[in-house]
């Protein structure tokens, strides 16, 4: 009997696994997609560069495009989507934009600018419609920290900005280096370079910093993604120069609450960088990345690849369980268990 049941649980793993789909329902633009918002069953949003923008309403079968009028040549790295009316996009580069549309794209405003080479946006997030932050990377030993009380309308430099390391910074890989563990104000900053740390906000307003055991120690390596559901918190990352390497770069905390530092390493890695995490169900994860896709069904324990193609973001819908990946040459796919 014990034998039987064994065969029975081997067969359900395999079809369960054989049931994994990544199926491509976009890929005609020039442009690298990073930002990803799903709204819901049918509305999503994605940005990317050479200022492209394009919006869904039926679950991510067909966009409706876009480039930014006056932001041809910004390289739109985070949106954040509250409808299929509203949404808010940010550049990392030169200038340091953010700009909001309340009327589906026909129309943007310029909520946010800075010309200054040295400010760097790597990704924003929001607690609630009217509450978000925006994340750069440092300047002057401190990461640079916006934030708006006003849905996006206004962004104001805070000067309690977490305190960065010699050569440590934030990735801008797919906009989720910077993650909202909940409502009540615990936000979280994923960095890499000379070292890799999980900078976590506490209620009372300080950073507290967790160094990972994440691959770290250069610039092309570090944290990228953060994650939480299920009862548990999930990191990845990597090295994007060798994204075939699979040494350290996925690792896991048992709890959504970000209290400590009982991070552990994955028993089995990814197949490769991953600059992308998101939860889907359970103790389901799907993670994503140049190197391809990979899945986790014990909180991140265990990766298993799922399909081989180059995506650089990731992302289950806020309401729903749609599942959408987005890369370059515009390519945005739907992935199924």
């Amino acid at each position: 009997m014990k034998y039987i049941i064994f065969l029975v649980s081997i067969l359900l793993a395999v079809d369960t696994l054989s049931a994994q789909t990544i199926s491509i329902v976009e890929q005609s633009r020039s442009t690298s997609i990073r930002g990803l918002s799903v709204v819901d069953e049918k509305v999503a949003w994605v940005s990317g560069s050479k200022g492209h923008v394009a919006l869904s309403t039926n679950g991510g079968q067909t966009w409706t495009w876009q480039q930014v009028k006056g932001f041809e040549q910004s390289d739109f790295r985070d949106i954040e989507a509250f409808s299929a009316k509203e949404a808010i996009i940010m550049s990392s580069g030169t200038p340091a934009v953010i700009l909001k549309t309340t009327d589906g794209g026909l129309s943007w405003q310029l909520c946010y600018r800075e010309d200054d080479k040295t400010y760097f946006l790597d990704g924003l997030a929001f607690y609630d419609k009217m509450h978000g932050i925006s994340m750069g990377d440092p300047i002057n030993g401190k990461f640079l920290l916006l934030e708006t009380k006003d849905g996006g309308k206004t962004w104001t430099e805070e000067s309690a900005g977490p305190d960065a390391l010699k050569n440590e910074a934030a990735f801008a890989a797919s906009g989720t280096s910077v993650y909202i563990v909940n409502k009540k104000a615990n936000a979280v900053v994923l960095t890499g370079g000379s070292v890799s740390r999980l900078l976590y906000r506490t209620k009372a307003g300080t950073w507290n910093p967790v160094t990972m055991p994440l691959a770290q120690g250069q610039a092309s390596k570090g944290g990228f993604s953060v994650a939480t559901g299920g009862g548990q918190t999930v990191l990845v990352g990597g090295n994007y120069s060798n994204d075939k390497n699979r040494d350290s770069i996925a690792c896991y905390y048992n709890g959504e609450q970000i209290t400590g530092s009982n991070f552990h390493l994955a028993a089995t890695m990814p197949n490769g960088y991953q600059s992308c995490v998101t939860y889907i169900e359970g103790k389901v994860f799907l993670s994503t990345g140049t190197s391809g896709s990979n899945v986790s069904y014990d909180g991140g324990l265990n990766w298993k690849p799922v399909d081989a193609g180059s995506y650089n973001v990731c992302q289950r819908s806020k309401k729903g369980k749609l599942v959408l990946l987005a890369g370059d040459k515009g390519r945005i796919a739907i992935f199924k268990l």
